[in-house]
């Protein structure tokens, strides 16, 4: 069972807090509660109940045996296979993988029907999944076939010495050509779905960035990630009052729509667990990300930008 004590000073709901907490519907934790999965100060309560300050609340995440995982024939933007690991373009709006009130049309699922092997390392709500990406983030990841292949790649995260970069539209012009944000990351205390830069229970979390192109009120920026934090990116430039581009949940600034940040995973190199050399996967642009930055300025082309890099990359490397 997990714990968390209720730190605030108003009343909210148990059902409306653990809804927060377990970023999932209300529907979902009020079954949870009816059915002993949720306890207050160690007793069974109704989902009404008002939480008071210093309360203990215990909760027991659901596990794979509590779900049905199914295979589900959803196409897949395969970059690499061999016997080991798969390399994935991932499209913006499928969830990397299944969690508490949403079990289909996730990358797992989609996994489960197109490859017979998968690591089980990440349990089975996670076959496979060495690194993730947003549910709005688009881009290169890398799947693990087998737990030998996930420990060597999931080493490398932890060492640092596989390279993520990711393209970005921000809010407002960074005046800075580049910059570092080194600033500990963990959970808003106000918004259990998101992250924020805290010195409360927080990791450390480091942020480079380089500019790219300024355009009113914008800026296009390029990433490298030195952690891997959830939401770093997105936590990391609210902090520094430029939030992601279109991030209905880091901001509140005038949205282009409702599909979600304008962000992208383009490059992607690690050591491959069996030959042991150094690989290199680069996915351009989505169309509509392309679209939006042509027509903000027409004389600036951001593919050809991002291939010039992969180039210089792959160099130093």
């Amino acid at each position: 069972m997990e714990k968390i004590v209720y730190q605030k000073t108003d009343h909210e709901r148990l059902d409306v807090f653990m809804a927060d907490l377990l970023a999932v519907s209300r529907s979902q934790v009020q079954k949870m509660i009816k059915e002993g999965h949720i306890l207050l100060n160690g007793i069974k309560v109704k989902a009404g109940m008002l939480l008071n300050d210093g309360d203990l609340i215990t909760y027991e995440q659901l596990t794979s045996e509590d779900i049905d995982i199914k295979a589900q024939d959803i196409p897949l933007n395969i970059v690499y296979e061999d016997d080991d690991l798969i390399v994935i373009n991932k499209p913006k709006g499928m969830v990397t993988h299944p969690a508490v009130g949403n079990y289909e049309n996730t990358l797992v699922n989609a996994l489960l029907y197109h490859f017979k092997e998968l690591s089980d390392v990440g349990g089975e709500l996670r076959p496979g999944i060495v690194h993730r990406l947003d549910k709005d983030t688009s881009g290169l990841l890398v799947v693990a076939k087998n737990n030998e292949s996930h420990h060597f790649l999931s080493k490398q995260l932890e060492d640092k010495t596989c390279f993520r970069r990711y393209i970005a539209l921000v809010y407002g012009e960074i005046a800075n050509d580049e910059g570092v944000i080194d600033a500990p990351i963990g959970r808003d205390k106000h918004n259990r779905q998101l992250m924020a830069v805290s010195d409360q229970n927080a990791k450390p979390a480091l942020t480079l960035f380089k500019v790219v192109k300024r355009y009113h009120a914008l800026s296009l920026v390029d990433i490298e990630l030195k952690t891997g934090r959830t939401h770093q990116i997105r936590a990391h430039f609210k902090y520094i009052n430029h939030p992601v581009f279109n991030d209905h949940k880091y901001t509140k600034r005038k949205m282009l729509d409702d599909t979600g940040q304008f962000l992208h995973a383009y490059y992607l190199s690690f050591i491959h667990p069996k030959t042991k050399e150094r690989m290199h996967f680069f996915c351009d642009l989505p169309a509509y990300f392309q679209a939006y930055l042509l027509s903000l300025d027409p004389s600036f082309n951001a593919l050809e930008y991002l291939r010039k890099k992969r180039s210089e990359y792959e160099r130093k490397l």
